[in-house]
């Protein structure tokens, strides 16, 4: 076997005293050469089979491997049916068929023959199966004498040099020939089964210890099970293989371990990594001191869990100078609180510059402003703002800690950026979700379409409470408070700013948390941490569905309900835009912006004030689009091109805050007075939109009650004052619903 070369500078491989700290740490049930399990084990059992009377776990199709191979070979017969007529016996633990040729005791191969008169059949040019049978040739049994297979209730003949019959040196050749007295013993004994125990027996001393701790591990943690087959065959490749140690080889080789045969199960490779770190860990212990010499920081040996982030790597850092200040600018950052995940990007960015510089430096005192000016123009080439930006920041960020620090006394002052060196950042561009595509995906027709009921109720969440997708999936199996008064709060865990953050939430959501939560205990009765379980790997209860996953489901979803955008194209959407999209929404209801900020849980209101200018320019469009017209019922034109359209604008939000009108809005300069406070009507500043064309009718109705009840009293004065106005409001009235109705034919026009 060929070890693949280690990049790393690990620590030394076989350490001394390494047998003696691996018998210490077995307990007493896991150093046994055959390693036999509880069928019900949580970690490598599984339920009973679903034929009454097998005790076996079940392993395909509701059944033990052994039924399951039965009913396939049986055409497949309705299930329910063939579970309550099959016998419980297990396959294995009863006589096998012989051959269906009359007088031979050879077992099965084909089509009911013998390898032997399968063969026969095949050259003859009988097309019937039955007719032919009385016509093969006889086969004379294995010599010398006993020739039946050493299983005692079987009595087929053995398998040429075999000492067993077809089907049992098939079964004996795939567990790797074990000793024939133990196999021929396992089938005598009542147990789990052949398929249900790991036969270490092949392996040498120090991997079968190895691979007794690698199990034993895996039993304490209980978060993945493990089918004993499955680690059979891998325990059988590694016997094949003649591996000694895990620890022979990097890790690089055991990520595409295949065996010398190249049989592989998707698994391999991980399990195999795990069980070499934690016998590294083991030896070498865990913290600071076993990782910090490492090429990757492996981050739960440092008592980091990080959902995205499991290593650190140091590798494509080549100059060893500035491999151990990234070391060292990494452990700083993670001993101050900083996210695994900032960490690690800051150090890949570290390692774009290690990649950039020449050959002929050879130490911090040659990055100077020279080089960095030249590294400036390299980043140039990326193309993306905020990637470039990020680059130039962390780099920075690097080199002022070295300084701060006094790590190396030789980086020059010049060292740094400036302000202008950022690329200047891109506009803040809308990112809600259009009101049409929130309409189609808001449908409950739409909403059934999810095929999972947990995430559509995520979708849910996301939509009505502004979630960040981390901390929906993320929610406590009881997220639901209430307050003094019994309304209703989404409790959650702000990643981003690591705090408990509320929502408010509508009773009908609550409702479907509550339906949700049933459920989900329900189906695990054993108990869940998390309101969104993940349906593997999680025997404890305690890991969510992955955000990759959700976006997956959610890509699909939108493809079911064939999601159109504005211009008719599939729309693509992502979980963010759920956040977006509420923010803009409660900004253009009017909600206070610190409102906003607090449901959103924003720490500054710089992001909320986003959603406030994206709903004043919503706002504006309206504006611009909608017909003004004045007292006589004439348009006012506003040009949103010409260069007083800004001072308009502005003119007109001012107007809208300290001169508000019942019925429209005053045109007059503030900082002018109006000696005419109720004379709106008849004055030449007013404008009005069709919004306030209910006012404008209930006040012509009063207007001409008022004038009739002047004219029978006589009073021409009062008559003639209040014509002007009725005569006003019929044109404005007039003008208003003219554009009405002409919209309305357009829209009309257009949707035919």
């Amino acid at each position: 076997m060929t070890a693949v070369p280690s990049p790393h500078e690990d620590l030394p491989l076989r350490p001394v005293g390494l047998l003696e700290k691996l018998m210490a740490a077995i307990r007493p049930e896991f150093p046994q050469d055959d390693l036999a399990f509880d069928p019900r084990h949580p970690v490598f059992g599984g339920p009973a089979c679903s034929v009454e009377g097998c005790d076996r776990p079940a392993r395909s199709s509701r059944m033990c491997w052994g039924h399951s191979v039965r009913w396939t070979r049986e055409g497949r017969p309705d299930l329910e049916t063939f579970l309550v007529t099959t016998p419980a016996g297990w396959v294995g633990h009863q006589p096998l068929a012989a051959c269906a040729v009359g007088g031979c005791r050879y077992g099965l191969d084909s089509h009911g023959l013998c390898q032997r008169h399968w063969r026969q059949w095949k050259r003859s040019a009988s097309t019937e199966m039955e007719a032919w049978q009385p016509s093969a040739a006889p086969l004379r049994p294995p010599s010398p004498q006993p020739a039946v297979c050493r299983i005692s209730y079987c009595d087929l003949w053995v398998r040429g040099t075999s000492v067993f019959c077809t089907g049992h040196d098939g079964r004996w050749t795939a567990l790797g020939h074990p000793d024939i007295e133990d196999f021929t013993a396992s089938y005598e004994e009542s147990g789990p089964g052949g398929s249900e125990h790991i036969d270490l027996r092949r392996l040498p001393v120090q991997l079968r210890l190895e691979m007794q701790y690698a199990l034993q591990c895996r039993h304490d943690e209980a978060t993945k099970k493990i089918r004993p087959a499955w680690a059979q065959r891998l325990v059988n490749a590694l016997a094949d293989a003649q591996v000694r140690s895990l620890l022979d080889e990097p890790e690089e080789f055991w990520k595409i371990f295949r065996g010398p045969t190249g049989n592989w199960a998707t698994g391999w490779g991980t399990f195999l990594l795990g069980a070499r770190r934690r016998i590294e860990e083991l030896v070498y212990g865990r913290g600071w001191e076993a990782e910090y010499p490492r090429t990757v920081w492996r981050l739960r040996n440092l008592g980091i869990v990080h959902p995205h982030t499991s290593t650190i790597t140091f590798e494509k850092i080549a100059q060893p100078w500035l491999r151990d200040l990234a070391k060292r600018w990494a452990r700083w950052r993670l001993s101050g609180g900083i996210s695994a995940g900032t960490v690690r990007a800051g150090v890949r960015m570290v390692a774009r510059f290690a990649a950039f510089l020449p050959a002929e430096v050879t130490g911090l005192a040659q990055v100077d402003r020279a080089l960095l000016e030249r590294y400036l123009a390299d980043l140039a080439a990326m193309g993306g703002r905020s990637t470039h930006n990020a680059h130039i920041s962390n780099l920075n960020t690097f080199l002022r800690t070295i300084r701060v620090h006094r790590w190396d006394e030789t980086l020059p002052g010049n060292a740094a950026f400036v302000p202008e060196d950022y690329p200047t950042p891109p506009p803040l561009l809308p990112r809600a979700v259009a009101e049409h595509v929130m309409a189609q995906l808001e449908d409950p027709a739409n909403l059934a379409r999810w095929q999972d009921p947990a995430r559509r109720l995520i979708t849910l969440v996301l939509m009505r409470c502004g979630l960040r997708i981390t901390d929906a999936i993320n929610l406590p199996l009881d997220p639901v408070v209430h307050d003094a008064e019994g309304a209703p709060y989404l409790r959650y865990f702000n990643h981003k700013m690591k705090r408990e953050a509320l929502v408010p939430i509508d009773e009908e959501l609550e409702q479907q948390l509550r339906d949700h939560q049933r459920r989900i205990l329900e189906e695990r009765p054993e108990g869940v941490s998390v309101l969104f379980p993940r349906a593997d790997a999680n025997l404890r209860g305690d890991r969510p569905i992955s955000t990759s996953g959700y976006r997956i489901s959610l890509a699909e979803w939108l493809q079911r309900c064939e999601t159109r955008d504005e211009l008719g194209r599939p729309a693509h959407i992502t979980p963010h835009q759920f956040r977006h999209t509420l923010g803009t929404r409660l900004i253009n209801k009017d909600v206070p912006q610190e409102v906003v900020r607090q449901i959103l849980d924003h720490t500054s209101a710089q992001m909320t004030a986003h959603y406030a200018r994206l709903s004043d320019t919503t706002v504006r469009r309206h504006w611009e689009k909608a017909r003004k017209v004045n007292a006589q019922g004439e348009t006012v034109a506003l040009d949103p091109a010409g260069p007083l359209a800004e001072a308009a604008w502005a003119k007109q939000r001012l107007s809208r805050a300290t001169q508000a009108l019942p019925n429209g809005y005053c045109g007059l300069p503030v900082v002018q007075s109006c000696p005419h406070a109720n004379s709106c009507l008849t004055c030449p500043m007013f404008i009005t939109t069709a919004e306030f064309l209910p006012q404008h009718r209930e006040q012509r109705q009063q207007t001409l009650q008022i004038i009739s009840a002047a004219e029978a009293r006589g009073q021409k004065r009062l008559v003639e004052m209040n014509r002007q106005v009725a005569d006003n409001l019929e044109k404005i009235i007039t003008s208003l619903e003219d554009d009405g109705q002409s919209d309305t034919g357009e829209a009309a026009t257009d949707a035919s």
